[in-house]
């Protein structure tokens, strides 16, 4: 989960010692799964329900062994005095409390003096009452709220296993968490229903949610031309051995965004919050954005150069090399079998890491965003590149204009905070006009389409 704007610090990176020989240094994340794919929600969209194929015996709760095992793993190889937990699901919520307590319990047994944990847990927020809200106080959680917009976005594919809407127990959830002091961001995904609609679904999380820590995520769901016929109802729907979804497919379903179509809604996020809201409200990738300007590494993985930082660890102690990786040609291993530091730095998960910046396409290489980009995640680089080759971006036309369109702002900012002045000023500077001075020395002629995808004259777009 995200952490608040913070980018990730070298000195806290873990020390993953393995097959390899000698000391790999490196941060790494862990998202543990404590009830696996098990949900009381069947999003349309979600991949990861199907996930249950793998485990067909299981009850899908994950046992104190592999609790235990997780908590004092992830502590021990811990060099930094914050170590992170992060809990997600399918539903983690359905663990009930008391999973959650003994997890507390387990991180002082194992945390030295001098050492925070900082738990995070992603919700769809349904479960959240009183007593959980308690908890989440008492123990300091960072909760992720899973919100897709107004009701008829976010119901559009967020349904119950009833197919009943769910945007008001979710909205009920968000009041409840603000009411008793829950620190919270807000999760939404992006898919056809809710993309055409930047700024009315960030003024929405902003105003009526109260939103300050807001995280957009795309849908891409891929399929194959015998699979997506049966995609189409939903991964959410189908049961069953052979149903499991894996990254495969160079198509994709009618759910998921179109390329321009996610430049375009964060170009348009972007333009509101830069003129109104920095300082006040936090948006993940714009963060991070900063931060590349900087000349940063990268604080989340799909934009980092290489991968692998982030595994999914299932409820039974199986660790695959990413969450949007749990099939069996991913499986790194069982943490009960072997520590998840020595899992991490096998040649299996070093060469699945590295293939990220190895297989870029020279249409990548030569880009002058790929500083930003840095080809972002692979599961989404599965069409052919212009010049013939395999491993383009299915977004790539998207995060292109996307990082097009904000590079003035951001080297503004980028300036101010060398200058150890506030990235705000950028408000400032843009209501002056003196932005459009700016565009006009870009290397983007005002005759030329608009990076941001609107179809129109850079002229009469964001160059006017």
């Amino acid at each position: 989960m995200w952490s608040r704007g913070a980018a990730s610090d070298p000195a806290d990176a873990n020390v993953l010692t393995g097959q390899l020989g000698g000391t790999v240094s490196q941060p790494f994340h862990v998202i543990a799964k404590p009830t696996g794919a098990v949900c009381n929600l069947a999003c349309r969209y979600c991949f990861f329900l199907s996930k249950a194929a793998l485990y067909p015996d299981s009850a899908f709760r994950m046992p104190e062994s592999v609790l235990e095992a997780y908590i004092s793993q992830t502590i021990g190889s811990q060099l930094g005095r914050e170590v992170p937990i992060a809990w997600q699901g399918g539903e983690p919520t359905l663990m009930g409390i008391g999973f959650y307590r003994q997890a507390v319990e387990l991180e002082r047994k194992h945390a030295g003096a001098g050492t925070t944990i900082l738990n995070s847990i992603q919700t769809n927020g349904t479960l959240i009452d009183d007593d959980w809200c308690r908890f989440l106080v008492e123990h300091q959680f960072l909760v992720g709220l899973s919100l897709d917009g107004p009701p008829s976005a976010h119901d559009a594919y967020r349904l119950d296993r009833a197919g009943r809407p769910t945007s008001a127990r979710v909205v009920r959830a968000a009041r409840l968490l603000a009411e008793r002091g829950v620190d919270f961001n807000v999760l939404c995904t992006v898919h056809a229903a809710n993309a055409d609609r930047p700024v009315e679904i960030y003024r929405y999380f902003r105003d009526d949610i109260g939103a300050r820590f807001i995280q957009f995520i795309p849908i891409v769901e891929r399929v194959t031309p015998q699979t997506a016929r049966a995609a189409e109802p939903g991964w959410g729907d189908r049961r069953g051995p052979g149903a499991l979804y894996t990254q495969s497919g160079s198509g994709v379903t009618g759910r998921s965004v179109k390329p321009l179509q996610w430049g375009r809604f964060l170009s348009r996020v972007f333009d509101e919050w830069v003129r109104h809201d920095v300082g006040r409200v936090y948006v993940q990738l714009f963060d991070v954005a900063l931060g590349l300007w900087l000349g940063q590494p990268s604080s989340l993985c799909i934009f980092a150069e290489t991968c692998g930082r982030a595994p999914a660890l299932e409820h039974n102690g199986d660790l695959y090399s990413c969450d949007h990786f749990v099939e069996p040609k991913y499986l790194l291993g069982n943490i009960l079998e072997k520590p998840i530091p020595d899992l991490l730095a096998s040649a299996k998960q070093v060469s699945f890491g590295l293939a990220k910046s190895a297989t870029l396409p020279k249409q990548c290489r030569e880009c002058g965003v790929l500083f930003a980009c840095r080809g972002e995640c692979p599961r989404n680089r599965f069409i052919v590149a212009p010049t013939g080759e395999d491993g383009l971006n299915y977004l790539c036309a998207g995060y292109k204009a996307f990082f097009q369109h904000i590079g003035p702002a951001m080297r503004f900012m980028a300036s101010e905070l060398s200058a150890g002045r506030p990235p705000a000023n950028v408000m400032r500077w843009l209501a002056s006009g003196q932005e459009a001075a700016s565009a006009g020395r870009s290397a983007i002629g005002r005759n030329e389409p608009c990076p941001c995808g609107s179809g129109k004259r850079y002229k009469h777009c964001h160059g006017s």
